[in-house]
């Protein structure tokens, strides 16, 4: 009898309660697998507790309930198996491109300064900023700023990298092709990407799986498995497959966006 996969990043029971004089449960309880090499989104209304999520998969949010497993051991805190990926950029604006990748190695024991450079180097071309290592990131647009930070939490390999809405502040057409980087990026070096989005078309270019979310507290109503082909390119949003996916998933986040306002109702 084959042996069954451990995930390579689980949930289990996770909820979130933010202390007050009227606590607040933002999460859960909520419950999620991510295989190996899988990408996964997570999607749903505002304030449903997403990067609440993402925060504790990272290990820089304490659940109030429940626990996070990497490759099936607990979890204590942030770790270097897992790369994170903000909205904003947190680069050291006093460092340049490369100096700011070449920090995150500072870890890596084994490795000397040219062992860093060479990295910082390598996942600079990686993202297509090659030209730019010695630029400071007042000297680089939004998308590079973004390039760079990814290139960083990919320069250490981890095993998971977890995104929380990382192209969000950018314009249209740098965020299509931001999407259409990390698909390639992901496809040419696997590895476990959870994605928090608010943009469906996103969610549904660059996944295996798409997670929607209830409304507060957060917690899975659906799971849509996205079956377009791979590799993919920007073209593919105009198939009818991946429209019938877009339509499915904003109909169930509508359900929840109607369900906060007293009067409507999702057939209103």
């Amino acid at each position: 009898m084959s042996e069954v996969a451990v995930p390579r990043l689980q949930a289990l029971g996770i909820e979130k309660v933010f202390p007050g004089a009227k606590p607040v449960h933002a999460l859960g309880p909520i419950d999620i697998s991510l295989a190996e090499n899988e990408f996964v989104s997570i999607v749903g209304t505002s304030g449903c507790g997403k990067s609440t999520l993402l925060m504790v998969a990272a290990g820089l949010t304490e659940p109030s309930a429940g626990e996070i497993l990497v490759d099936g051991v607990p979890i204590s805190g942030a770790g270097r198996d897992r790369g994170v990926v903000f909205q904003t950029y947190t680069l050291f604006p006093w460092m340049s491109a490369r100096a700011n990748i070449e920090f995150a190695l500072r870890g890596e024991s084994g490795l000397t300064s040219a062992d860093r450079r060479r990295v910082a180097d390598e996942h600079l071309e990686l993202v297509g900023l090659g030209k730019y290592a010695d630029a400071y990131p007042r000297q680089l647009s939004g998308g590079m700023k973004q390039r760079v930070a990814i290139a960083r939490a990919l320069c250490y390999r981890p095993r998971i990298l977890l995104m929380d809405e990382p192209f969000g502040a950018l314009d249209a057409q740098t965020r299509l092709l931001m999407q259409e980087l990390l698909t390639r990026i992901w496809e040419a070096h696997k590895l476990t990407v959870l994605f928090i989005t608010h943009d469906v078309d996103e969610a549904v270019y660059i996944s295996d799986r798409v997670i929607v979310m209830t409304n507060q507290p957060g917690q899975v109503k659906e799971e849509v498995a996205i079956t377009l082909p791979r590799p993919r390119t920007i073209e593919i949003q105009e198939t009818p497959q991946f429209l019938t996916l877009r339509h499915r998933i904003l109909t169930s986040i509508r359900e929840e966006s109607l369900a906060r306002e007293p009067g409507f109702s999702a057939g209103a």
